[in-house]
């Protein structure tokens, strides 16, 4: 029964798993890395359940997620409202297919399908024919072009499954050959691909097959030389790219960033146009953007990951806190939570992060001479929810040194209430005058 208790004739279920980096589409690794192999799996079983979606709207028809790992919540996150969330049982491909058959027999299904969610050529023509087939026919298969098969259907509880070699090339042809010893009446459908090696990714999505990063780090600098080798080293990983934006630094900050292995651009000065043309040259489907003084937290790719799991976060960043031990700073760091958490008006010097398509969708920085990440903050608050990560990034102290604490909160806080107020960045920028070095 649906969660209305109302019986539903047909029923496609999803047949997936919770992305996990490292764990999801494994040999995809080699050519997308981890996150990248998880994040294609995200987007093609959101394709995967619009597809569902449409052809469901023009039939009686109910759809159920049956998934592997993942709490419900996460997966809702992902994947918005489901009319019904299952999980799968324990046991082989073939004993988890059929006890989710078997449970949507149970629940007075007339006609089910089971699909895949790594099948970027389904459409809703082929939902259809299968439901169609269905009528006149016992089993469904859509074969798949690596010997197994993309979809299965059925109208009654039947283990056409048992003793099935999963893996293998010959999946289909054994499951064909049980059918008809049986005597079920069989319908193919047309084959297709799922996405599980790289030469399928070739094949089917080349565009994918073009090894890129995941994120693209933007660190925008002018003279930091003192920090720039650690803020480097933090943001070091495999499926990262560093490029750092000189603005005319009169020390050794370039040549330390080129020592470190960043690609080192130069520009005119001025923060928000720095990070724009960052943004130009980096190839991630991510970008983020970090201070020069401002060390990343471990892992905090797989954090980027796990953050837009949630398809209604349009940008995130980091925890904030410093290197300087002293108990006033413990407490400008409960406001700053208070206002990147409840607030969502994360600064800058946390780590902004977002997609590349929401960050050209908004414009970029608004070229101005201060507060350029509060502006473009606000703007993206209006498309999605902003969402800090549990997990700290560790900025300098240096400003909050130099000019004080009390000092230095109290005109952040003042930049802060002008920008809200509608004050001109011009004004505002005169607050804040600190030495670059």
């Amino acid at each position: 029964m649906t969660m209305s208790g109302k019986t539903d004739p047909d029923r496609v279920i999803i047949f997936s798993r919770y992305p996990v980096p490292g764990r999801t589409k494994t040999r995809l690794i080699p050519r997308l890395g981890p996150v990248g192999a998880a994040e294609l799996h995200r987007r093609l079983a959101i394709q995967t359940l619009q597809t569902v979606k449409k052809s469901s709207g023009k039939r009686n028809t109910c759809i159920e997620a049956c998934m592997e790992g993942g709490s419900r919540r996460k997966i809702r996150a992902w994947l918005g409202p489901l009319p019904i969330l299952s999980y799968q049982r324990p046991g082989d491909l073939g004993r988890r297919m059929f006890h989710a058959f078997g449970k949507a027999f149970r629940d007075g299904c007339r006609r089910v399908l089971l699909v895949g969610a790594d099948i970027p050529g389904l459409t809703e023509r082929h939902l259809s024919e299968a439901f169609e087939a269905l009528r006149d026919h016992d089993v469904v298969l859509g074969p798949s072009t690596d010997g197994g098969y993309w979809l299965v259907g059925l109208k009654r509880t039947i283990d056409i499954f048992q003793g099935i070699q999963w893996g293998t090339k010959t999946v289909l042809e054994d499951t064909v050959s049980l059918s008809r010893r049986t005597g079920l009446r069989l319908y193919l459908l047309d084959p297709l691909t799922d996405i599980d090696t790289i030469e399928d990714l070739g094949n089917e999505l080349p565009w994918e097959n073009v090894p890129a990063p995941y994120v693209s780090v933007i660190i925008p600098t002018l003279n930091e030389e003192a920090h720039i080798r650690k803020t480097i080293h933090s943001a070091r990983d495999e499926e990262a790219e560093i490029i750092v934006v000189d603005g005319g630094s009169i020390d050794e900050t370039a040549a330390r960033a080129l020592d470190s292995g960043a690609e080192v651009f130069t520009s005119p000065p001025g923060r928000a146009l720095q990070q724009n043309l960052g943004a130009l040259a980096g190839g991630g489907k991510t970008l983020l953007f970090l201070h020069g003084d401002t060390l990343l937290p471990k892992g905090y790719v797989n954090r980027i990951f796990e953050t837009f799991m949630d398809s209604g976060v349009v940008a995130g960043a980091f925890r904030f806190g410093t290197d300087l031990k002293h108990p006033f700073m413990k407490i400008v760091e409960v406001f700053v939570s208070i206002r990147s958490g409840l607030f969502q008006l994360p600064y800058g010097d946390q780590g902004l992060f977002m997609r590349r398509s929401v960050f050209r969708g908004a414009g970029g920085f608004p070229e101005v001479p201060v507060a350029e990440d509060l502006f473009l903050v606000r703007s993206l608050k209006k498309k999605g929810r902003v969402h800090i990560a549990p997990a700290r990034a560790i900025t300098s102290a240096r400003r909050w040194k130099r000019l004080g604490l009390v000092r230095t909160t109290i005109t952040n806080y003042r930049i802060l209430a002008g920008c809200l107020l509608g004050v001109s960045p011009d004004k505002l920028a005169n607050l804040y005058r600190i030495p670059s070095k």
